[in-house]
């Protein structure tokens, strides 16, 4: 299943080391005008900052090959390609019989009974996040449109945590000063140095990313099963390394009384409907629909799979345990890279639900 959504309708394609990657955005309405150069930059967001990413570098330059015309969209399905062009395959060739611990390797050779690209890891590769960028910033496009505005940054690498709780305004101008993505530059700093120590001793660490969205209107969501938390869910979890997501105040509220955790509601005449809550912590969603509140959500990413210290692993053909050290060129850490990731996913899935609703 490549494809996701309803309204607006994405399809991803391609292999980590194979030609090209791409997109396919169906659904967005004729006539709405679209900025290349902005799809271009969100894009670029992306690209791996020295040392704490990964050596491959691709030009990664967005070519709008369908759905437009005179710089708006027709209508028609949008096709977003990205060609491949700094890949070194033979790092890989091992990987076909051995599998990396904690990689797609294993299961996407069970699945595809041997025949899914192994190749920097094939579908199942970050790579594949390109495009969705490059999707992700045509749905933002439209948001915006409609007053909606999404930024995420980082609030935790490793051990490493920026625990403030910033205004958005903050969060969208500050999350793109700092290759780490964090608002705070003295934490910033501190998880730059975590990931160069795990890079190293040829380690890997993870952390927690926090996504908001403002400006989104009372009503958006399908229950009983597409709800606003299903949906995004969804997508997030489309992202490779993604293992948790929690929304408003998450895991916490286990350990919090209900008059603790309620948002309580009171008048705010600047609201749509004139009313707002004077708290969040239910992350602007109550039975799946959301009420007007910023949507906030945060996600656990995981380690790097693939790290250069021994692991242990099993070759295929012999049925033997065998010491594998993983060869090629792999991010220490993904977090920073994956904000605008994150970005995108929520814009994808907000635009498609705004688009469900029938509001205007």
């Amino acid at each position: 299943m490549n494809s996701i959504g309803t309204n607006l309708r994405l399809t991803i394609f391609g292999e980590s080391h194979g030609e090209l990657v791409g997109a396919l955005l169906d659904g967005l309405p004729a006539g709405m005008a679209v900025d290349a150069a902005a799809v271009q930059h969100e894009v670029d967001m992306r690209r791996p900052a020295p040392l704490i990413g990964t050596a491959r570098q691709e030009a990664d330059i967005v070519s709008i090959k369908g759905g437009i015309r005179e710089g708006k969209l027709t209508g028609t399905p949008v096709l977003l390609a990205l060609n491949n062009t700094d890949v070194r395959s033979a790092s890989y060739e091992e990987l076909k019989r051995i599998p990396r611990p904690g990689h797609a390797d294993f299961t996407s050779f069970v699945k595809y009974k041997g025949h899914a690209d192994h190749r920097g890891g094939g579908q199942f590769s970050g790579r594949l996040t390109a495009p969705m960028v490059g999707a992700g910033a045509l749905a933002r496009q439209y948001l915006s449109g409609k007053g909606t505005r999404i930024a995420a940054h980082v609030v935790r690498i490793h051990d490493v945590l920026d625990g403030r709780k910033y205004p958005f305004d903050e969060i969208e101008s500050g999350r793109f000063s700092n290759e780490i993505r964090c608002v705070d530059g003295q934490a910033a700093e501190s998880m730059k140095e975590r990931i160069l120590e795990a890079r190293k001793k040829g380690d890997s660490v993870g952390g927690i990313i926090e996504c908001i969205a403002t400006g989104i209107p009372a009503g958006l969501g399908e229950p009983f099963f597409d709800t606003v938390e299903g949906e995004l869910s969804k997508m997030v979890f489309s992202i490779p390394a993604v293992k948790g997501i929690e929304f408003g105040s998450g895991f916490g509220s286990a350990h919090l009384y209900g008059s603790e955790n309620n948002d309580p509601f009171m008048v705010a005449k600047e609201q749509p409907w004139g009313v707002a809550t004077s708290t969040n912590n239910a992350g602007g969603i109550n039975g799946g629909i959301t009420n007007g509140m910023d949507v906030v959500f945060r996600v656990a990413v995981k380690p790097t799979s693939s790290i250069s210290r021994p692991q242990m692993s099993v070759d295929l053909d012999t049925l033997e345990e065998r010491e594998l050290i993983v060869k090629g060129r792999h991010d220490p850490c993904i977090v920073p890279r994956a904000v605008i990731v994150v970005e995108a996913a929520c814009a994808i899935v907000m635009a498609d639900l705004y688009l469900r609703s029938g509001l205007k």
